[in-house]
């Protein structure tokens, strides 16, 4: 682990341990801070030159993207907060920095023929030995449960065999992002997976104590490293292995397993409006099901372009570029 060198690297563990103290995670924030640390070493900074332009020039010289430099600064904020709480400083030189303008992100969405493609080639890849058969099957359940049920990686991964419900055909989901609970319903062809796997297990291992739905190794789920290989390599099989790109100033996501949860809403969406119904109108469903802390981030989805339509924009934006 890194550590802070620059002349306020005793108050930056103290801010730390403090966060860690209250039960925050303090992986994200020790490493914006660490890029803060370093910039104080490169100016020969020292606690005369925290002032508001020092920070102004520190946002300009970042080599990021406008997100990435706002979140850094964020933190610093937060932390310079603590800072003027323990004394240390009488305001805080960021309170009145403004953040940069951030690019358009706009997410990789799978067309349903690609989420159908990519789990037959995951599929396919389930060996028959039976040293192996269950691992694979897990992981092909696991990236199963991403594309048909919307969930987040560390969802399926984190479900425990009385998660799952078959006398109602539902999937009880806690501890989420928004540390919230909901227990959502599952599609007839994930229920029958889950059995055909359940069953399998059973029968290659009766004496299995695991008490995780997807059984990894040694008592444990299986782990989200595990998943994202396997997608690229499905990825790669069927030739959607591709790169962020940033044009102008759009940032086009490359596909990563939270873009089957980004295909799962936009494609829903878009067959209720097939129907001629309202999206609208099912955004509370919606958010519901996917466990957002308020509809309104789900509605983002109203926003983002279908997987074609994607596709058409990011070619017109290559087009745009070269012309100029």
């Amino acid at each position: 682990m890194k550590n802070f060198e620059s002349f306020m690297a005793h108050q930056l563990n103290e801010y730390l341990l403090y966060r860690q103290s209250l039960g925050y995670s303090i992986r994200v924030s020790r490493a914006h801070l660490l890029i803060f640390d370093q910039y104080l070493r490169r100016t020969n900074a020292d606690w005369d030159s925290l002032e508001p332009f020092f920070f102004l020039d520190m946002r300009a010289n970042l080599e990021m993207e406008p997100r990435s430099v706002n979140t850094v600064i964020s933190s610093v904020r937060v932390y310079f907060n603590f800072l003027l709480r323990r004394e240390y400083i009488k305001e805080n030189p960021l309170q009145d920095i403004p953040p940069l303008k951030e690019n358009t992100i706009l997410p990789f969405v799978f067309s349903p023929e690609q989420v159908d493609q990519l789990l037959t080639a995951i599929c396919k890849w389930v060996r028959r030995n039976e040293k192996v058969f269950l691992k694979d099957l897990g992981l092909y359940l696991a990236v199963l449960l991403l594309a048909r049920c919307g969930m987040r990686i560390s969802e399926p991964l984190k479900l425990m065999r009385n998660h799952y419900r078959p006398d109602d055909g539902s999937l009880y989901i806690e501890k989420t992002k928004f540390k919230k609970q909901r227990l959502i319903p599952a599609p007839l062809s994930v229920m029958s997976e889950i059995e055909n796997y359940l069953s399998a297990r059973k029968s290659i291992m009766p004496y299995d104590q695991n008490p995780f739905l997807l059984a990894g190794e040694k008592q444990r789920p299986f782990r989200a490293e595990q998943v994202r290989y396997l997608l690229r390599k499905a990825l790669k099989e069927i030739g959607l292995d591709q790169e962020r790109q940033v044009i102008g100033n759009m940032n086009f996501s490359h596909p990563t397993p939270h873009s089957f949860r980004h295909s799962f809403a936009v494609n829903t969406l878009i067959k209720i409006k097939n129907k001629d119904q309202s999206p609208q109108c099912a955004l509370p469903v919606l958010a519901a099901y996917m466990g957002h802390s308020e509809y309104k981030y789900t509605s983002v989805y109203l926003r983002v372009a279908d997987a074609q339509s994607r596709k058409s924009l990011v070619d017109f934006s290559l087009w745009q570029k070269r012309k100029e």
